[in-house]
């Protein structure tokens, strides 16, 4: 590795930043590197211009959903060709998931989130619900409306991350809902009845979003598994994040034939 790009990667690695390292581990320029980051920016070189442009491109794709695979190439980047074999390795922060609403089924998820290795931040405008002490596993409890809060972070959240809407409360719901949608945040739930969904879309409406934004709120939220507990609730909203990421038909693997694992992907 060159002195430019282990510079590079190290300086980003200890600021926590997002960088994806590409390696050349078959064909011509074996060992080349090339390093990635989210706004495009290149530094190294796989040794041809064309097969950097291309290699690039796919590398930020690999390091939006946060994975790392193995890719082939031709000699200038042409795709169905395995002249070059890289291996694109993603170094991501872990993925977050901002809860609105301090409510009874906030820790739960809080807790659960945080098991399978979120950054989990808890807002609500209401400073006596949202408090450190009563949200010990969260690592931010903010107290902000939502709308607000989304403007701050909200550029930064990605296919990755999951925002879940807990307030059943219109005054809090539409803002923030309205403001999620905006991002590129890879899951969007809003807790409530059927009923309540109903009259939630209508005021969603009347805010000005459009049948797509509506179609990327899950809800009633999570998977249909007789879930009651508020720990229960909890893990079918994992449940439904990980079954949307990963493109599953939930149902149980008893019922499944093939790999339970989905393979190292190949590009």
């Amino acid at each position: 590795m060159s002195e430019s790009v282990y510079e590079h990667l190290t300086s980003r690695l200890r600021l926590n930043r997002p960088i994806a390292l590409v390696t050349v581990i078959e064909g011509p320029g074996l060992g080349a590197k090339l390093l990635v980051e989210p706004d495009g920016t290149v530094v190294g070189s796989l040794g041809q211009a064309d097969l950097d442009r291309v290699v690039a491109r796919d590398a930020l794709g690999e390091l939006a959903a946060g994975r790392s695979s193995a890719r082939h190439y031709g000699e200038r980047g042409e795709a169905r060709e395995r002249v070059v074999s890289v291996f694109v390795e993603s170094f991501a922060p872990p993925p977050r998931m901002i809860i609105f609403g301090a409510v009874d089924f906030t820790a739960a998820l809080a807790a659960t989130a945080k098991l399978l290795g979120y950054t989990v931040t808890v807002c609500d405008a209401r400073p006596v619900f949202a408090t450190a002490r009563r949200f010990p596993m969260a690592d931010e409890v903010a107290n902000e409306w939502p709308d607000k809060h989304l403007d701050r972070v909200g550029g930064d959240l990605g296919p990755r991350d999951a925002i879940c809407v807990l307030t059943h409360d219109a005054k809090f719901d539409v803002p923030a809902i309205t403001s999620a949608v905006r991002t590129e945040v890879g899951y969007l739930g809003a807790m409530g009845s059927r009923r309540t969904h109903e009259r939630r879309v209508e005021r969603l409406r009347e805010a000005g979003l459009s049948e797509d934004d509506l179609a990327r709120v899950m809800s009633p939220i999570g998977l249909d598994l007789g879930a009651r507990t508020p720990e229960e609730v909890a893990i079918a909203i994992c449940a439904e994040i990980i079954a949307l990421r990963t493109g599953r038909v939930p149902r149980p693997l008893r019922d499944t034939e093939g790999p339970i694992h989905v393979p190292l992907q190949e590009g």
